[in-house]
């Protein structure tokens, strides 16, 4: 119901690690999100809420995987009608199918990678999550989607042919340093350069939080690590780059809460100083986002 709407659109996350209950529990105290086993005897699997509404879902990251070297990770799908056609059209592009289409128990899926190896994947027919898209700035949500990639600048084509997504202009010149996109209409992330640094270009998916400054201290009391920020936009919205405590890069966005006065440590200035050359002594210089 209400699926046309999310073609071409991320409409569904998956965390695949090596211990669900951990996990968890760990972005329960973070984001808020409750969990709830949905297993069946083919498939172990947990549901991950926000209120009464289906977010995403938790996995054990299959053997196979752990075995040729794959490491927890959130992997985002995207909605689209016809999954054979976009498979087809992934190879053609240059990108890779390293899940044929498939039929699972969120609908009928695919894992792919972008021509510079950045994975994410697709979704009909969705089992779960909204009838139509959330806004961007719902608490416990995905607010925010970010490619790290090898040359952004030769990547946007290979979404905009695929999707359709269209670039978007921030407020001020965002020369080739980060490059705003659309969906249907709507700026739902950016696409930058990657550093060095990050071994392999990758996408990265911002959860809404009320209070940035308490999310951040629950990431690393819960065992993970805040590896940039928390740090200001110029919009007034904060941002954190984190970790989880088996490794899935993740990150959080959201308003600073009042009593919240502690500042990013002279590590995290210094990290955050070289994500993407975007940086300026800790505070990200970006056009502002249509959120």
């Amino acid at each position: 119901m209400g699926l046309v709407s999310q073609l071409g659109r991320f409409a569904w996350y998956e965390l695949l690690t090596t211990d669900v209950a951990a996990a968890g529990a760990f972005y329960g105290k973070v984001v808020g999100w409750d969990a709830k086993d949905v297993s069946t005897p083919e498939l172990a699997y947990t549901l991950l809420t926000a209120g009464d509404v289906p977010v995403g879902g938790l996995m054990d990251l299959p053997e196979e995987g752990r075995r040729l070297g794959a490491t927890p990770r959130w992997v985002g799908y995207v909605a689209v009608d016809d999954m054979d056609a976009t498979a087809t059209q992934i190879r053609r592009r240059g990108g890779a199918v390293l899940l044929p289409p498939t039929d699972s128990n969120i609908g009928r899926v695919s894992v792919v990678a972008d021509p510079q190896k950045a994975t994410f994947a697709l979704v009909s027919g969705l089992t779960y999550g909204q009838g139509q898209p959330s806004g961007l700035d719902e608490l416990g949500r995905v607010g925010w989607h970010e490619l790290l990639a090898e040359d952004r600048n030769k990547i946007f084509d290979f979404y905009g042919g695929l999707f359709g997504w269209q670039k978007a202009d921030g407020e001020t010149d965002p020369a080739d340093l980060y490059q705003l996109f659309s969906a249907a209409g709507q700026t739902i992330g950016g696409m930058l350069t990657k550093q060095p640094s990050v071994s392999q270009s990758c996408w990265l998916h911002y959860f809404n939080v009320d209070d940035i400054g308490k999310a951040a201290k629950s990431v690393n009391n819960g065992g993970g690590r805040v590896l940039q920020g928390p740090t200001e936009l110029p919009d007034g919205c904060w941002i954190a780059r984190c970790a989880d405590p088996q490794g899935a890069l993740f990150a959080l966005q959201g308003a600073r809460g009042p009593q919240d006065t502690e500042q990013p440590s002279a590590s995290e200035v210094a990290w955050s100083a070289k994500w993407g050359g975007i940086t300026s002594q800790g505070r990200m210089m970006l056009p502002k986002p249509k959120r």
